[in-house]
């Protein structure tokens, strides 16, 4: 996951006045500059992303304002990264595009899980920055709205979790819109079947996806540019461990090196594959452990160790106490 900016786009400020509520009043209570979209896209980086997300609920103080964004968004509020994905020939595909250009919106991982049960979006986010359940939430709600324009069909969900579930979450407006209850997990993710996954998109526009694609490849070889080898190894661990895999074949395949090349690159930013492998379990653990909706048997394989013994022991090494004492 980069470091760096994200690009706020300028039609956020009109879906945010189709909704009802003062950007003036979100830029201040998130401590960002009034003029922010006066001059094209805005830059944030993923602290001042957060604190926006965290200011439009203060803002709005409504527990229906994610089902009432997911409504009112339009092709007029979208960034080019997500209109191109309208031009795509379904859902699965407008997610595989999204995930591919994910960095260049938002400090998040986002992992597509394609398959004969279904289509599953999963998001995973940066260590020590907790986004707001709101930010999350809108997420998941984003890809209802995306599947109907696309389809022109009210299509649902057939599941959805959260790992910090709101308090409206089993509330009649969310579950309508939905489709499902929104339920505890270990991952905020949202499941639709493979039928709608495949349902053609009406909006289908592979010229115009042609137009976008290679300037969105081109902003995203610069943000990859600017971040080092450890940091793109760490975003690819942020959605291998949960599926399981810490190695360093998997990371290489999915950074597209040689494992060989891989340890070069890093051993010249002063480090190598297993210490940053190390540190980012550590802080992983650390912040699973301040959710306690999470077994430590849970954590151990969200982190991908074959066994809860393994992950004492790790855990231990890193800290010198057990995790229980940590969670204390």
């Amino acid at each position: 996951m980069s470091s760096g900016r994200f690009t706020l786009d300028p039609g956020t400020r009109a879906l945010l006045h189709d909704i009802g509520i003062s950007v003036g009043g979100v830029l201040r209570r998130a401590q960002l500059p009034a003029g922010l979209f006066t001059h094209g896209p805005a830059t944030l980086t993923a602290e001042e992303y957060y604190r926006f997300w965290d200011a439009i609920g203060a803002e709005a103080d409504d527990p229906g304002l994610v089902v009432r964004m997911g409504r009112a968004i339009s092709v007029e509020a979208f960034n080019p990264p997500l209109f191109a994905a309208l031009c795509s020939a379904n859902l699965r595909t407008a997610a595989e595009r999204i995930a591919a250009f994910k960095p260049l919106i938002g400090p998040v991982v986002m992992a597509v899980d394609a398959g004969p049960r279904g289509l599953t979006l999963a998001y995973h986010w940066p260590p020590g920055l907790e986004p707001s359940p709101l930010l999350v939430e809108a997420e998941l709600a984003f890809w209802i709205a995306i599947g109907r324009i696309g389809t022109r069909r009210e299509l649902h969900a057939t599941r959805v979790t959260m790992r910090v579930v709101p308090a409206h979450a089993e509330s009649a407006t969310t579950t309508s819109y939905f489709g499902t209850p929104i339920r505890p997990g270990d991952v905020d993710a949202i499941t639709f079947t493979a039928e709608d996954a495949a349902r053609p998109f009406l909006t289908e526009d592979e010229s115009m996806w042609n137009f976008f694609a290679p300037e969105l490849r081109r902003r995203l070889a610069e943000l990859e540019a600017s971040a080092t080898t450890a940091d793109r190894v760490r975003a690819a661990l942020h959605v291998n461990l949960p599926a399981g895999d810490s190695s360093i074949n998997a990371v290489a395949g999915q950074l597209i090196v040689s494992p060989r090349t891989l340890q070069r690159q890093l051993q010249a930013e002063g480090t190598s594959y297993q210490e940053v492998l190390t540190g980012t379990r550590e802080t992983l653990a650390r912040r699973y452990l301040t959710d306690r909706s999470l077994t430590v048997a849970q954590i151990a394989y969200l982190l991908a160790y074959d066994d809860t013994n393994s992950f004492y022991r790790a855990f231990r090494s890193w800290t010198g106490v057990t995790p229980e004492a940590v969670r204390a």
